[in-house]
């Protein structure tokens, strides 16, 4: 995968919702195996799908992408090693040395793909259709379902849910929606409603730990409101959250880190596996970037 179709790739992960880091070659200094406008997506898995390097440059972009990806901010890197460039090493760019035995360089910008925040409203009334089409108008993805249609299919750890039944199904559709865990369940109703309906619950067995993440009333408190201006508030509350990270911009998790250990011979940053050559000595296990460096090191102990 190169060129054009890594683009073709990133549009369809973004289209399924999926979280990525999509890496750019923008400079090279020669000789390097990574070409300028090479670019490779990561995943949060830490797979690499197109090219921006070998061997020296690929585990140190595979690292930085996924805190990109956790951090949600893009970077900068220059991989290489300082003394080529001196003091002109731009203001906010980050240093990643790698010390292979080619002179070459490349700065490389990784910037994160996230998934569109995904609103659920349940229910049909006026206020859930202005509510989904205004969050649309913001780029999220929101869905309009019936309580039925809840479920681990339609919701995740990362959705939003509003239930907005009014009166039709509430208990059920509350039920159904904490049972699926989203970062965000509203009630849309009064307070005197919304402790009906949770009391009910919880006299049914739904555990007060899902019910006390119900926020009742959904929305900021704007007084007596038309359900246009209803909507307005849910969705600045829910805008509001989000700024305060209290419902997670970035996935949720980053699947289990890498083992890393440092090369003892150029300090490169390694994967510790098997494909890092390792050596044990004195009851320590060393990893090597390459088979250069891991001679080097058994080199250097026989002289020793």
């Amino acid at each position: 995968m190169y060129g054009w179709q890594v683009l073709e790739k990133a549009a369809e992960l973004q289209r399924r919702g999926e979280a990525f880091a999509l890496a750019t070659v923008v400079w090279r200094q020669g000789p390097s195996s990574g070409q300028l406008g090479a670019r490779a997506i990561i995943t949060t898995s830490g797979e690499v799908l197109g090219w921006i390097g070998g061997a020296c440059a690929e585990p140190s972009v595979i690292r930085q992408a996924r805190e990109v990806i956790a951090d949600g901010e893009p970077r900068l890197l220059l991989l290489g090693t300082t003394d080529q460039f001196g003091d002109a090493i731009p203001d906010g760019m980050r240093v990643v040395p790698i010390a292979c035995q080619s002179e070459g360089a490349l700065e490389v910008y990784i910037e994160p793909v996230l998934p569109a925040p995904h609103l659920v409203v349940v229910g049909r009334s006026p206020m859930a259709h202005t509510l989904a089409d205004m969050a649309r108008a913001l780029g999220w993805r929101a869905e309009l379902l019936d309580w039925a249609e809840l479920g681990a299919a339609a919701v995740t750890e990362r959705s939003m849910v509003v239930v907005a039944t009014q009166g039709h199904d509430d208990e059920e559709a509350v039920e159904q929606a904490v049972a699926a865990k989203p970062a965000y369940v509203g009630l849309v109703g009064s307070r005197k409603r919304g402790a009906s309906v949770l009391g009910y619950l919880a006299e049914r067995g739904v555990p007060q730990e899902r019910l006390g993440r119900v926020k009742v009333p959904a929305g900021l408190d704007l007084g007596k409101t038309t359900h246009t201006e209803i909507a307005v508030s849910i969705l600045a509350e829910l805008v509001q959250l989000r700024a305060a990270g209290e419902v997670a911009a970035a996935p949720a998790t980053v699947r289990a880190e890498i083992a890393e250990a440092v090369d003892p011979v150029c300090g490169m940053t390694v994967a510790a596996s098997q494909a890092s050559r390792p050596l044990s000595r004195d009851g320590v296990t060393y990893y090597f970037c390459g088979a250069g460096c891991r001679h080097e090191f058994e080199r250097n102990e026989t002289r020793c």
